[in-house]
């Protein structure tokens, strides 16, 4: 029996049950959320695992986690780049991977130095490892930069994960690039031309040498010096204009042709290109400067233009400037009495060439050239027309004065003869003046040249060595030329025009082979008249017709009297008189009629009368060769294109121009000009003359340099009777030059004709018509 109070057994089991499940449910909720956790935990882990994955999978980079146990990890780039499969190379040690590895010098590594954890001691860190790894398929070699850090793993283990970064693109780049820093460095140090690299704000950085020697200052001291200050000061503001508009963007590069002064102080011409190198964002970093000198093509330059616009003897003004001159001087708006021109003209200037020859006229020419300069004394233009025919352009306030004193001191300059090759030359001349005037003389160039043209006339007519104003009592100057031209035609008819013979000489042997016609007038009052006291009207007023029927004639008369000797005889012929199968039907019908062998008669066409030959002028010249008259070029080198003359026109020879031999030997262009024109004929099978001889040294050069004939003051001035012999004898053997190896023509006696024909190219290579 159970007491009261107490709890009999079978009471206490539930209260037991009771009691335990209250005191079991905290531990089973605690289970249960501790599962749960672990659960989540091995999600995350799985979810990092899978992207650890895919980010050393799709990684550029190469990877191995790697511990004494061999790799542990390793992405499909680090199989990649030891070339073996990514399965083969977990466990594998890192000694023992096939791949060998060097320095950035090509030294051999270790293993242990590539993938060991790096160490350094203070505040600097050591540049990155760059190895490059060198496959066993010896494949190309890999650069890599190498990180490499320690890590645990789950279980606590040290590992190590090395990290290979590709460097090949970047390490070939920077190669690239210093590869050419050091050509681009090469090339400026060695160029040529001077160059400079420049700051924006244009000092010099580097300069090469070329630039130094160009400047003449050690490299050293340009350094950081403003290129402008260099300049000549009236280039310096162009300079700086152009370095404005390169560093506005206005422009991306220029190029001057500018002055720069030498540490000598001498200048120099260049041309000055320079680029500006901006950075990524538009700024500007340097500049790109090429100086190259041109400071003696810009000195012939000059000196050709100066040609161009002055006459080759004396220095003065030629035509063409001359004519400048007075039309901008016409320009001024009150220009009467302001401006005004002497025509001056030598009197019996033709004599004195006559008698002492061409170098003495020259001589002559040059000193009045310097009369006229010392009478202008700097208050006009002095200009030489040709031959010797001078203007003076006045520009003076009082011009009608001025024009006075200079008048008076030409004529008391020359009552002192001059003096030439220890003879004394009197030499006078007469002046015509016109005064710009509108009530007087239309102001214009041509007006003004024609009124002294007339006055001039009218001081000849005076008796000479004096000076005439030109009033509007004279009338024109076209008048007097009228009355001249009239005279001319009269004297054709009568005959006063006869000719005059030059020989032309063989320079190898000094024979006389034939004659140039030279025509003269014959005037019944002023005594025997050269070629310049009348062509010039013959061309204006278009006598030339005549005169060439008139010459001709003569020339084959003359043909017919002396066949026994057997000479050739030329005539000049202008060009322009071609074309129309007048001149030259009259010409053939001449020799058949008085029955002229051919290769007697030449034709001579000037040069510079050419022009463009058209086909008529071609078909021409082919019937003359056809009827036995050969045609030479005559001023050979004067026109613009010879060579054109030669292929064009079926001419057989040519007769350089006496221009050439006038410079020899003092001008050595002239020598070599003559020996290339000489040598271009020869090689076409031409017939070579030399015109302008007057001494033995230059017809010995001629000779040696090619010509095969010559012709000249030096064998005798035109006579009214041919000379057939001469006492001049080459005075030493041709020398071995290209005149021993080329062709050359000769000549041939066959009856009474004289026959040219080149010696050399074999029969249809050559031309075979008879030579002049």
């Amino acid at each position: 029996m159970v007491a009261a109070g107490e709890l009999s057994p079978g009471a206490l089991a539930p209260v037991l049950a009771v009691l335990l499940l209250l005191a079991g449910g905290p531990l089973v909720l605690l289970w249960r959320r501790h599962v749960r956790a672990l659960r989540r935990h091995d999600r995350e882990v799985a979810d990092l695992t899978r992207r650890l994955s895919a980010v050393l999978a799709g990684g550029r980079d190469a990877v191995l986690v790697h511990g004494p146990a061999g790799v542990v990890e390793a992405n499909e780039a680090a199989a990649a780049l030891v070339e073996v499969p990514r399965q083969a190379l977990l466990g594998a040690r890192v000694e023992d991977l096939p791949v060998r590895w060097i320095s950035e010098t090509a030294q051999p590594l270790t293993p242990a130095t590539v993938f060991a954890r790096p160490t350094f001691v203070g505040p600097t860190q050591p540049p990155p490892l760059v190895v490059g790894a060198v496959p066993a398929s010896g494949a190309a070699v890999r650069w890599v930069q190498v990180t490499t850090r320690a890590t645990s793993s789950a279980e606590g283990r040290q590992e190590l994960v090395t990290g290979f970064t590709d460097m090949t693109g970047p390490r070939e780049v920077r190669a690239a690039l210093a590869r050419s820093e050091k050509q681009f460095q090469a090339a400026m140090e060695n160029a040529p031309v001077g160059m400079a690299l420049l700051d924006p704000r244009w000092r010099l950085e580097q300069v090469n040498n070329a630039l130094s020697q160009l400047l003449g200052a050690d490299p050293r001291s340009l350094q950081g010096r403003d290129l402008s200050a260099l300049s000549h000061p009236e280039d310096r503001a162009a300079e700086r204009a152009a370095v404005h508009r390169l560093l506005s963007g206005e422009a991306e590069r220029f190029t001057l042709e500018k002055r720069y002064l030498r540490s000598d102080g001498q200048t120099v011409w260049v041309v000055l290109d320079v680029v500006l190198v901006r950075t990524e964002n538009g700024e500007a970093e340097t500049f790109v400067a090429q100086l190259r000198d041109v400071t003696e093509s810009r000195m012939q330059a000059e000196l050709l233009a100066h040609r161009a616009m002055h006459d080759a003897l004396t220095g003065l003004a030629n035509r063409a400037l001359m004519q400048e001159t007075l039309e901008r001087a016409l320009q001024h708006p009150d220009v009467t009495g302001r401006v005004a021109v002497l025509l001056v003209d030598l009197d019996e200037f033709k004599p004195i060439n006559d008698t002492y020859g061409h170098a003495t006229g020259d001589e002559v020419l040059v000193h009045v050239a310097g009369v006229l300069r010392a009478a202008t004394a700097g208050r006009g233009t002095v200009a030489r027309l040709g031959g010797d025919e001078f203007v003076i352009v006045v520009e003076d306030r009082d011009a009608g004065r001025v024009s006075f004193e200079v008048a008076g001191a030409v004529h008391a300059a020359l009552r002192v003869p001059v003096r030439t090759q220890r003879r004394r030359v009197p030499v006078h001349a007469s002046i015509g003046v016109a005064i710009a005037d509108p009530a007087a003389v239309t102001p214009s160039a041509r007006a003004m040249l024609a009124a002294g043209d007339t006055a001039l006339y009218r001081a000849k007519a005076s008796g000479r060595s004096c000076t005439v104003v030109y009033d509007r009592s004279m009338g024109s100057s076209a008048s007097s030329k009228l009355a001249v031209a009239a005279e001319l035609a009269a004297a054709i008819e009568a005959g006063e025009l006869l000719l005059h013979y030059q020989p032309m000489v063989d320079l190898a042997t000094g024979d006389v082979v034939g004659h140039e016609s030279l025509v003269r007038w014959q005037h019944p009052e002023r005594g025997l008249l050269l070629p310049g006291a009348f062509l010039p009207t013959v061309t204006e007023t278009g006598l030339g017709m005549a005169l060439n029927a008139t010459v001709v004639r003569q020339a084959v008369q003359h043909l017919a009297r002396t066949a026994d000797l057997g000479r050739w005889l030329s005539v000049n012929i202008a060009a322009e008189h071609l074309g129309d199968g007048q001149l030259v039907t009259q010409i053939v019908q001449d020799v058949r009629s008085h029955g002229i062998a051919p290769g007697r008669l030449v034709v001579e066409l000037t040069e510079g009368s050419l022009g463009d030959p058209g086909s008529r002028v071609r078909q021409e010249v082919a019937e003359l060769r056809a009827a036995g008259v050969p045609v030479l070029v005559d001023d050979f080198g004067t026109g613009a294109a010879p060579l054109a003359y030669l292929r064009d026109l079926p001419v057989d020879g040519v007769k350089l121009d006496m221009s050439y031999a006038a410079g020899i030997p003092e001008d050595p262009v002239a020598a070599r000009v003559s020996r290339a024109l000489g040598a271009l004929a020869r090689e076409m099978g031409m017939v070579t003359v030399a015109e302008g001889i007057e001494t033995a040294e230059q017809a010995s050069f001629m000779h040696a340099s090619g010509w095969r004939y010559g012709q000249g003051w030096f064998f005798g001035a035109g006579q009214s009777e041919p000379v057939l012999q001469l006492a001049y004898r080459p005075t030493a053997p041709v020398p071995d030059t290209l005149v021993d190896h080329v062709p050359h023509p000769r000549v041939e006696e066959h009856g009474q004709a004289a026959v040219v024909r080149t010696v050399g190219p074999p029969a249809g290579e050559g031309r075979t018509a008879s030579r002049a």
